[in-house]
C-alpha cells in the first residue's frame, strides 16, 4: 500500500475578479517548501446558467451541493496554471482534481500532459472525471449523454499515444494509425490517471481499465472505505495488483472555537482512514492568510500529518 501523502486544493477560482492571483502562486510556492505531497486544482471550461444541477445526483452533481461561483466567476484552465506551478516548485506532485478531460481532444490531452509532465519532472497526475453540467458539452458541441463513452475515448487515446512509440487506435468515430507522438511523460506507462466518480458499475469499470488511483465523488467521498473494498475486489477480478492503487479523500478538518484548524483533533481519524486505504488525504488552503502564515500554518500541518501515519 502506498505510503500516506497529505494534499491541498487551491482555489483556482474566484466568485469575482481578485485583481492578483498572485496569492494562490505564492500558496503552491509554501506548499511545496512545507513538504506537501501533492496540490490539487479543479477544472471548468465555460457555465451555463443551470448552476442548479450541481446540486443534482442524477446528472453527475452532489446531492444539495452549491456551485462555488456564479456563471461569471472567474475559474483558470488546470493545465495552463499547472505549467506555471511547475515553474515555481520543485518536489510537490502536481494533480488536476478533476479535470473533464472529454472537452479536450484527446490526441491533444496527450500532447498538453505528456508535455507538462516532462517539464515538472515527471510530476503530473491526471484527475479526471465526467463532470454534472450540459451546457458545458453542448459549448463545446459534444453530447452530453455520451460523456462517458468520450472519457473512456479520452484516455484509452492518451494511454495509447504515451505507451506506443507507433501508435495506433480505432475506436468509435476515431481511427489513426502509425501516429508517433514523442516526448512521451517521463513517468513508467504515462501520468498516472486518477479517475473521479460515485462507484457504479460504469465507474468500476473505468477505473479498472484506465486508473492507478480513485477520487471519490458524491456520497463515496462522505464514506469511502465501502467503496475502497468494492474496487479491490474489481480490480483482483480484472487480475490487476491492487498494492500500488490510489484512493483520495478529505482530510477530516476540525476546528477550534477561533476557527482555526484544530490539528490534533483533525488527525486522530488519519490513522483508522489509512488503514482502510485511503492514500491522499487532500486538505484547504486559505489563501487570505499573510504568506508567513500560510507557509508557518502548512508546515504545522505536515508536521502533524506525518506524525499521524508514522512517517519521518
Amino acid at each position: 500500500m502506498p505510503t500516506p501523502q497529505l494534499s491541498v486544493m487551491l482555489k483556482n477560482f474566484s466568485a469575482t475578479d481578485p485583481g492578483s492571483w498572485q496569492p494562490l502562486l505564492e500558496a503552491a510556492k509554501a506548499a511545496d517548501q512545507a513538504g506537501v505531497d501533492r496540490i490539487a486544482i479543479s477544472d471548468h471550461v465555460v457555465f451555463g446558467e443551470n448552476l442548479e444541477a450541481y446540486g443534482d445526483s442524477t446528472v453527475g452533481g452532489i446531492e444539495g451541493g452549491k456551485q462555488p461561483t456564479g456563471p461569471d466567476g472567474m475559474w483558470l484552465e488546470p493545465l495552463t496554471l499547472l505549467s506555471v506551478l511547475a515553474g515555481i516548485t520543485t518536489t510537490v506532485r502536481l494533480a488536476t482534481g478533476i479535470l473533464q478531460a472529454a472537452l479536450r481532444r484527446p490526441v491533444v490531452l496527450a500532447k498538453e500532459a505528456a508535455t507538462l509532465d516532462v517539464l515538472s519532472g515527471g510530476r503530473l497526475d491526471l484527475g479526471v472525471g465526467v463532470g454534472w453540467q450540459r451546457e458545458e458539452y453542448e459549448a463545446a458541441g459534444l453530447s452530453f449523454e455520451g460523456r462517458g463513452r468520450l472519457l473512456n475515448e479520452a484516455l484509452a487515446v492518451c494511454q495509447t499515444l504515451w505507451r506506443e512509440e507507433r501508435a495506433n487506435f480505432d475506436g468509435d468515430g476515431l481511427h489513426f494509425e502509425g501516429i508517433h507522438c514523442m516526448p512521451k511523460p517521463l513517468q513508467s506507462g504515462g501520468v498516472p490517471i486518477l479517475v473521479s466518480g460515485t462507484l457504479n458499475d460504469r465507474v468500476i469499470d473505468r477505473v479498472v481499465r484506465f486508473g492507478d488511483g480513485w477520487i471519490p465523488w458524491g456520497p463515496d467521498a462522505k464514506d469511502p472505505v465501502v467503496g475502497i473494498a468494492r474496487l479491490r475486489e474489481a480490480l483482483a477480478a480484472a487480475g490487476r495488483d491492487a498494492g500500488g492503487f490510489q484512493v483520495f479523500g478529505s482530510l477530516p478538518v476540525v476546528k477550534g472555537p477561533d476557527r482555526s484548524i484544530d490539528l490534533a483533533r483533525t488527525m486522530e481519524a488519519v490513522p483508522a482512514l489509512a488503514e482502510a486505504g485511503v492514500t491522499d488525504f487532500r486538505a484547504p488552503v486559505a489563501l487570505t492568510l499573510e504568506p508567513s502564515a500560510r507557509a508557518d500554518s502548512l508546515a504545522e500541518m505536515v508536521a502533524a500529518f506525518r506524525q499521524s501515519v508514522g512517517r519521518s
